[in-house]
């Protein structure tokens, strides 16, 4: 999409994805981008929500919304924090107790070097 746009297309993917054949470089950046791009979003949702909770939000008529304000208190991250620490528990439990329940079963087939595996 981005070598659609006039003059800086080719450029863009240049410098993005390292040109438009599929080598290391493009391979590298895609893991890169990827890879950091969740870790930036979660960081953005921290901080929309600190903003929400200490400036509160604005509208167009101008009116003041202290009074939809919610205070952070330690109920609500000692309830974060819980929930967090139970999810962690049952991916724990799954991946130390029950590890091959989410697996693939064709993992398990024997290997057979007369022919082509399904795919």
């Amino acid at each position: 999409l981005l070598s659609a746009i006039p003059y800086v297309g080719t450029t863009l993917v240049e410098w993005i994805w390292g040109g438009f054949s599929v080598d290391k470089a493009t391979l590298t950046r895609f893991f890169a981008f990827h890879f950091i791009l969740p870790f930036i979003i979660a960081a953005l949702v921290l901080v929309h929500l600190l903003f929400l909770h200490e400036t509160g939000s604005n509208n167009p008529t101008g009116l003041n919304s202290d009074a939809d304000k919610i205070p952070f208190h330690p109920y609500y991250t000692i309830k974060d924090f819980l929930g967090v620490l139970i999810l962690l528990m049952a991916f724990m439990i799954l991946a130390l107790f029950f590890p091959d329940l989410l697996g693939d079963p064709d993992n398990y087939t024997p290997a057979n070097p007369l022919n082509t595996p399904p795919h």
